[in-house]
């Protein structure tokens, strides 16, 4: 049909010229060019099979995409109102020289290079030319800056606390008094929690991203996505949580280590192929131990779930008189709001396998810090568990324990106790050791020789048993609430909710946890610096929520930069 026009003179003259021009070097490398690093070319569909086009997108987006016909003056091209999506701001026509004449004809410039002539061609024409060029790019631009503005992106600022956070990463200070031998090293880290999203669980729970693009949800787009912001944000240690197996084999693993982590694994013991992760920038720290903490036992019925835990201990790099060590812990916990009970018992084990490993020769233990996805929200009776130490659960209902829903089904009330004892954890969280089981199967014993006027004794220790505690001194970064408006942060946003479900827990220097970055230096523990700010439900909304183009988890990342103090 091109063609048929051309000969006829259908239409203007320059228009004929770029037709022929077209036609004749669809093929070449000068008619349409990029800047992208993706570069996917595919044919014009509709009615001009003769086109290329480069775009740096999927190849399922030529199905939907429709470019306008356009017959006619080359302004009104120019001045046609299209847009491509995803179109990259280098991204930049580039057409064949104007002088080309007829269909195989060479052009004009280059006949006179090999003729020795010079090139005379009128200065007009090439002028209009690089201007109609300019005025197109303009255009494309203008374009993709009106779609762009439709895709905001929202800042988390850093909020400090303490004067010298990220100025210095390794103080260590020595007392000029000979009469005194402290001395007192301070050591600088930052620590990441991020539920990555598995792509397996995403599948399975499609309902949750209803208001997601598809294409946001491929794990090819996905994953540069995580891995840019986690090199952006640098973290000296990674908790991440619902890390996919196969894919923490093939490239997660491998792309972390060239980032300068040491990575460490542990995978659910069930179906589902994910599990949790502690890297650390092995410039900053060295592994003393690995201990992985998997909630499924087969000989208990309460324990019928594959969700596990990962603690680590970590040597510092930095010079001090003692061995100093901080303990990393990580998990996921058990979703489901109607299984308080699963979900204190796995905490339990989780903090009698954090107790075993940083005990310390004095009986005191060494700085902790627990991330990871607690399906609990801010107050519940689990989280102020871990955040007071303590939890009388007597007549607590099952489905209150997480606080993940309002008005939760069922009134089953916790029993106590709530696990039993052939777990070998305590009811302050520790491992029993075989001696102290020993003495209490002989206290059983004697109680059941006793009199029926000791009914009152063994009432009182069956009232004892509903009290779990544990005895770590547990602060939480985040205040879960914006000062001032009282409004919640939000760590998690999807079709469903938007809460906070993610924490970073740590070991305060001081006493008064209340306030974040005081110190207090006659402790050892640490001190928070600073924080990178959580966002609200109405700021998520406004990028369409999680996952989104440029937050790839339906999780926000948790940072918290530390510093050690040790006497």
């Amino acid at each position: 049909m091109l063609k048929y026009c051309l000969r006829h003179s259908m239409l203007p003259r320059h228009v004929q010229r770029l037709g022929r021009d077209w036609i004749a070097h669809w093929n070449g490398s000068q008619i349409l060019a990029s800047n992208s690093p993706v570069f996917n070319c595919m044919r014009w569909a509709g009615h001009y099979p003769w086109a290329s086009f480069p775009l740096p997108v999927p190849v399922d987006f030529s199905t939907s995409w429709r470019f306008p016909p356009f017959f006619g003056p080359w302004r009104q091209f120019q001045n046609s109102n299209w847009q491509l999506d995803n179109f990259t701001q280098s991204s930049c026509f580039h057409l064949p020289n104007p002088s080309m004449k007829s269909e195989g004809e060479e052009p004009l410039t280059k006949k006179r290079r090999l003729s020795g002539q010079h090139d005379t061609s009128a200065p007009e024409e090439e002028t209009n030319f690089s201007n109609q060029k300019e005025a197109l790019c303009h255009s494309v631009a203008q374009n993709e800056e009106k779609h762009s503005s439709k895709k905001r992106t929202i800042k988390r600022q850093w909020e400090y606390f303490c004067q010298h956070s990220r100025t210095m990463k390794i103080f260590e200070n020595k007392e000029t008094d000979q009469s005194s031998t402290e001395s007192e090293a301070k050591f600088d880290f930052t620590v990441m929690s991020y539920n990555i999203l598995s792509q397996n669980l995403l599948e399975d729970n499609s309902h949750l991203y209803r208001h997601c693009r598809q294409r946001l949800l491929i794990w090819t787009y996905r994953f540069p996505n995580i891995l840019q912001e986690i090199q952006q944000l640098d973290a000296d240690v990674l908790c991440l949580q619902e890390v996919q197996e196969d894919h923490y084999r093939k490239e997660i693993k491998s792309s972390l280590e060239s980032l300068g982590y040491h990575c460490e694994y542990k995978m659910r013991t069930g179906r589902k192929p994910d599990g949790c992760a502690i890297c650390f920038k092995t410039s900053k720290f060295s592994l003393i131990s690995s201990n992985p903490v998997e909630f499924f036992r087969r000989d208990i019925p309460l324990l019928d779930r594959d969700n596990v835990g990962l603690v680590l201990l970590l040597q510092p790099r930095f010079h001090c008189k003692t061995n100093s060590a901080i303990c990393i812990a990580n998990t996921h916990l058990l979703y489901n709001p109607r299984r308080g009970d699963i979900k204190l018992t796995q905490l339990a084990m989780l903090l009698a396998e954090i107790a075993s490993v940083a005990s310390q020769k004095d009986g005191t233990f060494c700085p902790i810090i627990i991330c990871g996805d607690f399906n609990s929200v801010p107050g519940s009776p689990l989280y102020r568990f871990i955040k007071e130490g303590k939890l009388n659960y007597e007549g607590l209902a099952i489905g209150k324990v997480s606080g993940q829903e309002q008005f939760p089904r069922g009134q089953r009330i916790l029993p106590i106790p709530i696990w039993p004892k052939k777990l070998g954890i305590s009811q302050n969280c520790v491992y029993e050791t075989k001696q102290q089981q020993k003495e209490e199967k002989a206290g059983e014993k004697l109680e059941a020789a006793k009199p029926d006027n000791a009914q009152e004794i063994v009432i009182a220790s069956e009232k004892s048993s509903s009290k779990l505690q544990h005895h770590f001194k547990l602060s939480s970064v985040y205040s879960h609430y914006f000062p001032g408006t009282g409004i919640p942060e939000v760590t998690t946003c999807h079709s469903r909710s938007a809460v906070t479900v993610d924490y970073i827990f740590y070991s305060a220097v001081n006493d008064d946890a209340g306030q974040p970055g005081a110190e207090d230096s006659s402790c050892e523990g640490l001190q928070l610096l600073g924080r990178l700010s959580l966002l609200t439900e109405k700021d998520l909304w406004t990028v369409n929520g999680l996952p989104n183009e440029k937050n790839s988890s339906d999780h926000l990342p948790l940072l918290a930069e530390f510093r050690l103090i040790e006497r």
